[in-house]
């Protein structure tokens, strides 16, 4: 298959400063399982932002479903984002929603009827640990409760490309590694994932899957057309 995610000499430069990201260039392909790693300030966060929509580029060429994005109108921006889901490394849920209504989110923007909202929303909650929090808004829960709401409202839609920036920064070693499977199983349903990780130990739980580390705005082992091995479509849930 083809590259979902195609990215030639991009730079990244915010303000007048140095270049953030310098002559990225990598090739994702559709269906694969990728970790960002890298030290502290190395870019990960500004190198999702451009994956996520959040950014253009101050140079390169970046292409997602086989269009340039750098150059796409503004007014067709938000058909290409809702193919993406994000999980936030400050978690960005809305606060004045339940976190059942965050999760049903996506659902409702995608126009699912409100009928069948309840059976996908209370099996993600149940999924993450939290089926008796659905009440529950953002403020009167645990940082680790927040981040596991996020993850479940971005992939409840079963995005093209999911991107996740220290997706288990918050939660014990047990709820990283049932979010890790939960990161796979949707993997093998077709969606793209990228992990932005600092954490050694999430890495050996995906063995198959490649890894490109950035250092000082660089990609220092770019990616070429990669695939993690599926063996077919498989449930959400064991």
């Amino acid at each position: 298959m083809g590259g979902i995610v195609q990215f030639e000499n991009v730079g990244l430069r915010y303000g007048t400063g140095a270049e953030t990201l310098s002559d990225v260039s990598f090739d994702l392909a559709m269906g694969s399982f990728t970790f960002l790693t890298g030290p502290s300030g190395a870019g990960k966060t500004s190198l999702l932002r451009l994956l996520y929509l959040a950014q253009r580029p101050s140079r390169g060429l970046i292409r997602l479903f086989g269009e340039d994005i750098v150059t796409l109108p503004r007014a067709r921006m938000p058909a290409y984002r809702r193919r993406i889901g994000v999980v936030f490394q400050d978690f960005r849920l809305i606060p004045y929603l339940s976190a059942y209504d965050n999760v049903a989110l996506p659902l409702r923007v995608a126009g699912v009827e409100e009928r069948d909202l309840d059976t996908p929303v209370r099996e993600m909650l149940d999924w993450v640990g939290l089926t008796g929090r659905s009440n529950a808004r953002p403020a009167t829960l645990s940082g680790g409760e927040q981040q596991r709401v996020a993850i479940a409202r971005a992939v409840i839609a079963r995005p093209e490309i999911l991107v996740a920036d220290e997706p288990t920064g918050n939660v014990d070693p047990e709820m990283a590694k049932r979010l890790l499977y939960l990161f796979e199983a949707l993997n093998k349903l077709g969606t793209t994932v990228v992990v932005a990780t600092h954490d050694v130990h999430l890495l050996a739980g995906v063995p198959a899957a490649m890894q490109m580390r950035l250092e000082r705005g660089r990609v220092t082992n770019p990616v070429e057309s990669g695939r993690y091995p599926s063996s077919g479509p498989h449930g959400l849930a064991t």
